[in-house]
C-alpha cells in the first residue's frame, strides 16, 4: 500500500495564496487522519501550530519533503463528505479561504480551541535574564514558582497584561520558557453524574454491612440498573453524602453520562392526525410529490396567498419523506421561527426535530448538530445555518418566505442559502421547494420560464378570506403640530376592535423613540462619530444610540456646532408610538416587540404566547411582527408608514415594500371573521401600494420585470460588488479607483469574452461604519465559472499590491443591497 498524504485547509491564510496544503501523515497518526478530521499542523517559516481540516487523502509523491501533521484533534471527522464538497463550492463561489468555508458549515459551539501552556526552561542560563524587559521578567518569575504548565490566558490574566498580547510567546522564543500545545472542545459536552452497582459488589459473595439508607439505594439500582444522583436522592430520600459513602466502599461506581441540551420545550401537545387538504392544496401536493419521487434534483416554487395553507403541504410532504427513511430540512427567516411554528413541528414529529437558529446557546447548537450527525434527528427546522445540517439521505429541502434577504450572509463567506440548497439538492437528487406569498422577482421569473415547477394557491385555507384594505392619506390625517402618527381612520378602527374584543397588529419599521436629533437653529444633525448615520434617541435609557456600531451617548440639548441649547427630536420610532398609543387607548393592553425589547432569552416567544392567549389587545412592532404569525383573533392590521421603504435608493426597494405590505396585511382575518388592513401613506396613489392593497402579485411582477428588463437588472444579469474597507477615506477611495482600472485592463486583455458593464467606484449610502470607510465597484455580469475566475484573479492581484496593504477588498455576488 502506497504512503498517503493529507490535503489540509489551514486557518488564518490569505486568500491570495490559499489552497489545500500537502502534509505528511506520521505512522502514529495513520489510522486517525481521515477526510473531515480537524488537525494541528505546523505552518509558515516559524512552523507556528495552526488548526486545519483534512479535505482529502492522496498518494504521496516520491522524494517530496513535507511537513508532518502534529496531532489529530477529533476522534471522528467533523465534516461529512458532502460538507467537504459544500466547502469547496463556498470557496469557489464566495471568494473565501477553504478553512473559512469549512468553518462556516459548523455551528459556533462545534470545534476545537488550541491551548498554549508554558513552564520555565530548566536549562536556561539565568545570567541572561537581563535580556528580558520588566514585563517579560515578571512572566519568568511567575512561572518559576509553578511546578507545572500554565495556560497562556491564565498567565496574562493573573499578571494584569493585555489578553491579546504576544509577550509570553516572545519570552518563549528567546528560550526562557518551554511551550506545550493542548486542545480542548470549544464547548464541553453536557454531562450528568450517574451511579450503578459496581461489578465487584455484584460478583462478590462477601456480605458488606450496609445501613438502611444504603440498602434502599442498592435496592433501587438492582431494579433499574443506573440512575442519576439527583434521581436517587429523589426516589430514596437520602442525601448525596450517603451515595458518596457507597462509592468509597466500592458498592457503587459513579460515572459521567452525556446528555443533550435541548432548546426550550414545546407545549407538550401531540398532533399526528392525517392532514386534510383542500382540492387546490391537493393539486399542488400531487405535483410536488411527483417531483420528489423523480429521484432527480428538482426545484419548485409554491406560490400562495397569505393564509393559503402552505405549511400543511410542507408537513404532508415531510410525512412522505420520513416514511421513505429520508431526512428533511425546513428553513424559515429568523422572524418567522415563532413558537407557533416550533409547536407545529414538535407536536407532530417530537424528538425527530432538531432546531438551528441564533437564539440557541452555543451548547444547545452543538448538541442539536450532534443529534443530526448521529442520526437521532432527521427533520431540521431552522434559519439560514440549517442548510449546513450534516444529515444523511436528504429527501426534501423547504425554504419558506424564500424572498427574505436574511438567507444571504453578509459576512465571510458571503453565501446565499438558496444557492447552497440547490447544490445539496443536486448532491442528494432531492426536491428543493421554495415557498412564498411574495416570491422574489428572480424566483418567479425562473418559475414562469419553466426552470422551476410552479404550484399556485389562490385562496385562503378554510373559511378565511383576504382582508379589506384601506389607504389613509397621512398628508391630511396627521397634524404635524401635535405630531400625531395615528390617523382618524386608524384610530376609529382600533377603537372598534377594542369594543369587539378583537386584537390589532400595528407595524412601524423604525425602532427607538425619535429617529434623529437636530439643532433647530443651525440644522446640525447629531451623528455617530464612528459611522455616517444619525443617532437615534431611546427614551428608556435617555441616550442617543447608533444602530450600526452600538455607540451611545447621553442626550444633551446643546448643539456641538453653534453652541446653542436648541437640539430637538424629530421622527418617530416604536418607543414613541407606544407612548402615543397609551394616550389614545388608555384601556388597551399594548405589547411592543422590536430588538430593544427582545434582548432577553425567550422574551419574543413568551410575549407572542401571551398575545395568542389574549393577554394583550395591540401588538406594536417592527418587521418581526409582519411575517409568520397566525392569530385568528387579529382582525385589524395598521401600517403606520411605508413611504421610507418605497423610496430607498435600491433597485429592490419596490419589491421589498410590496413584500412587507402584502405580508403584514396578510396577518389580518386569518380566522372565521373577515379582517381589515389600513395603510397610512403620503402617497395613496402609488402603484405599489395599490397593488399590495389588492394582493395582486401578478400585476406587480409584470410592472417590476419590465423595469428590470429595461435597466438590465436581475434576473437579466447578476451583480458582483467589490467592496473596499479602510480607516483612511482617501486611501480607500484610491484603492477602489485602482481596482476599477485594473478590472478594465484585465477584461480588455484576457477576458474580453465576458459581457460586462463595469460601474465607476462609489460610496454606499452609509459610507462609514465603526470607524471604517467603504467604497464599491459594481459589475453587471453573468455568474459563470469564467467570471468567478476573473474576479478571483483581480482579488489576488490587488492583495499583492503593497500600496493598499491596509485596505481590505472582498467580492460579493448578488448582494441584497447595492447602495
Amino acid at each position: 500500500m502506497s504512503e498517503l498524504i493529507a490535503k489540509v485547509a489551514v486557518e488564518n491564510t490569505a486568500y491570495s495564496f490559499d489552497e489545500a496544503f500537502d502534509y505528511a501523515i506520521p505512522d502514529s497518526l495513520s489510522d486517525a487522519v481521515r477526510a473531515g478530521s480537524m488537525v494541528l499542523v505546523p505552518f509558515g517559516n516559524g512552523n507556528a501550530k495552526r488548526l486545519g481540516f483534512v479535505f482529502a487523502l492522496r498518494d504521496a509523491q516520491p522524494d517530496k519533503k513535507l511537513k508532518k501533521i502534529s496531532a489529530v484533534l477529533t476522534s471522528a471527522p467533523l465534516l461529512t463528505n458532502e460538507m467537504l464538497r459544500v466547502a469547496v463550492y463556498l470557496k469557489e463561489n464566495t471568494f473565501c479561504t477553504l478553512y473559512e468555508a469549512a468553518k462556516a458549515t459548523l455551528p459556533s459551539g462545534v470545534g476545537i480551541k488550541v491551548v498554549n501552556s508554558y513552564v520555565v526552561n530548566p536549562d536556561i542560563d539565568e545570567s541572561n535574564l537581563e535580556l528580558l524587559s520588566a514585563d517579560e521578567r515578571s512572566i519568568y518569575n511567575y512561572l518559576l514558582e509553578k511546578s507545572s504548565y500554565v495556560p497562556e490566558e491564565k498567565i496574562l490574566k493573573e499578571l494584569g497584561l493585555d489578553k491579546e498580547s504576544d509577550i509570553v510567546r516572545r519570552v518563549c522564543k528567546k528560550g526562557f520558557l518551554v511551550n506545550s500545545i493542548d486542545s480542548s472542545d470549544k464547548i464541553k459536552d453536557s454531562t450528568v453524574k450517574m451511579a450503578r452497582l459496581s461489578r465487584i459488589f455484584v460478583e462478590s459473595d462477601e456480605e458488606i454491612k450496609l445501613s438502611q439508607k444504603q440498602k434502599s439505594i442498592v435496592s433501587l439500582l438492582e431494579d433499574i440498573g443506573s440512575a442519576s444522583i439527583k434521581e436517587i436522592c429523589y426516589f430514596t430520600g437520602v442525601t448525596s453524602s450517603v451515595i458518596s459513602t457507597l462509592d468509597k466502599k466500592g458498592v457503587i461506581e459513579i460515572f459521567e453520562n452525556k446528555v443533550f441540551r435541548s432548546p426550550k420545550a414545546s407545549s407538550g401537545k401531540t398532533n399526528t392526525d392525517d392532514i386534510v387538504l383542500t382540492d387546490e392544496q391537493n393539486e399542488a401536493y400531487k405535483t410536488l410529490i411527483s417531483k420528489y419521487r423523480c429521484d432527480t434534483p428538482e426545484t419548485a416554487l409554491l406560490f400562495g396567498v397569505t393564509g393559503s395553507g402552505k405549511t400543511q403541504i410542507f408537513l404532508k410532504l415531510i410525512d412522505d419523506v420520513i416514511k421513505d427513511g429520508k431526512s428533511a430540512i425546513v428553513m424559515v427567516p429568523e422572524i418567522s421561527l415563532t413558537p407557533q411554528m416550533l409547536d407545529i413541528f414538535y407536536s407532530r414529529y417530537g424528538d425527530k426535530v432538531a432546531v438551528f437558529h441564533s437564539g440557541l446557546s452555543m451548547g444547545e447548537r452543538k448538541d442539536e448538530w450532534q443529534r443530526v450527525k448521529d442520526g437521532k434527528a432527521n427533520i431540521i427546522l431552522g434559519t439560514r445555518s440549517a442548510v449546513f445540517a450534516p444529515t444523511e439521505n436528504l429527501g426534501l429541502i423547504v425554504i419558506d418566505e424564500e424572498q427574505e434577504q436574511t438567507y444571504k450572509s453578509e459576512m465571510t463567506p458571503r453565501y446565499n442559502a438558496k444557492n447552497v440548497a440547490q447544490l445539496r439538492s443536486k448532491l442528494n437528487n432531492c426536491l428543493l421547494l421554495l415557498a412564498s406569498a411574495t416570491p422574489s422577482v428572480t424566483s418567479y421569473a425562473n418559475a414562469k420560464s419553466g426552470k422551476y415547477t410552479l404550484c399556485t394557491l389562490n385562496n385562503r385555507y378554510g373559511n378565511a378570506v383576504l382582508p379589506d384594505v384601506i389607504t389613509s392619506d397621512m398628508k391630511y390625517g396627521a397634524d404635524p403640530a401635535v405630531r400625531n402618527n395615528i390617523s382618524a381612520v386608524l384610530q376609529d378602527a382600533v377603537n372598534e376592535n377594542l369594543d369587539n374584543k378583537k386584537q390589532t397588529i400595528l407595524l412601524l419599521n423604525r425602532r427607538g423613540y425619535n429617529t434623529f436629533a437636530s439643532c433647530s437653529e443651525c440644522g446640525h444633525v447629531k451623528v455617530c462619530p464612528n459611522c455616517s448615520i444619525s443617532l437615534t434617541y431611546h427614551s428608556r435609557n435617555k441616550r442617543l444610540m447608533c444602530h450600526y456600531c452600538g455607540y451611545s451617548e447621553p442626550f444633551n440639548d446643546e448643539c456641538t456646532e453653534c453652541g446653542k441649547k436648541s437640539v430637538v427630536f424629530s421622527g418617530t420610532g416604536t418607543q414613541k408610538l407606544e407612548d402615543e398609543l397609551a394616550q389614545k387607548f388608555p384601556t388597551a393592553r399594548i405589547l411592543r416587540l422590536d430588538t430593544d425589547t427582545t434582548g432577553s432569552r425567550y422574551y419574543f416567544e413568551d410575549s407572542l404566547k401571551k398575545f395568542a392567549d389574549g393577554e394583550y389587545d395591540i401588538l406594536l412592532g417592527t418587521q418581526m411582527v409582519a411575517k409568520g404569525l397566525d392569530f385568528p383573533n387579529v382582525t385589524l392590521v395598521g401600517v403606520i408608514s411605508i413611504d421610507q421603504q418605497l423610496f430607498n435608493d435600491d433597485y429592490k426597494s419596490a419589491e421589498r415594500a410590496f413584500d412587507l405590505l402584502t405580508q403584514v396585511v396578510g396577518r389580518s382575518g386569518r380566522g372565521n371573521e373577515k379582517g381589515k388592513a389600513i395603510i397610512q401613506t403620503a402617497f395613496p396613489e402609488n402603484e405599489i401600494i395599490k397593488l399590495a392593497a389588492k394582493q395582486d402579485y401578478e400585476a406587480f411582477y409584470k410592472l417590476e420585470i419590465s423595469v428590470r428588463r429595461a435597466l438590465i437588472y436581475p434576473p437579466y444579469c447578476d451583480f458582483c460588488s467589490i467592496g473596499f474597507v479602510g480607516a483612511d477615506e482617501l486611501m480607500t477611495k484610491s484603492a477602489s479607483k485602482a481596482f476599477f482600472d485594473m478590472t478594465k485592463k484585465l477584461h480588455k486583455s484576457e477576458y474580453s469574452d465576458l459581457d460586462l458593464i463595469i460601474l465607476s467606484p462609489l460610496a454606499p449610502r452609509v459610507s462609514k461604519i465603526a470607524g471604517k470607510y467603504r467604497y464599491r465597484v459594481i459589475i453587471k455580469c453573468k455568474n459563470t465559472k469564467r467570471l468567478r475566475e476573473f474576479i478571483s484573479r483581480l482579488l489576488k492581484e490587488f492583495a499583492n499590491d503593497k500600496n493598499y496593504k491596509k485596505i481590505t477588498a472582498f467580492a460579493d455576488i448578488n448582494p441584497e443591497s447595492m447602495f
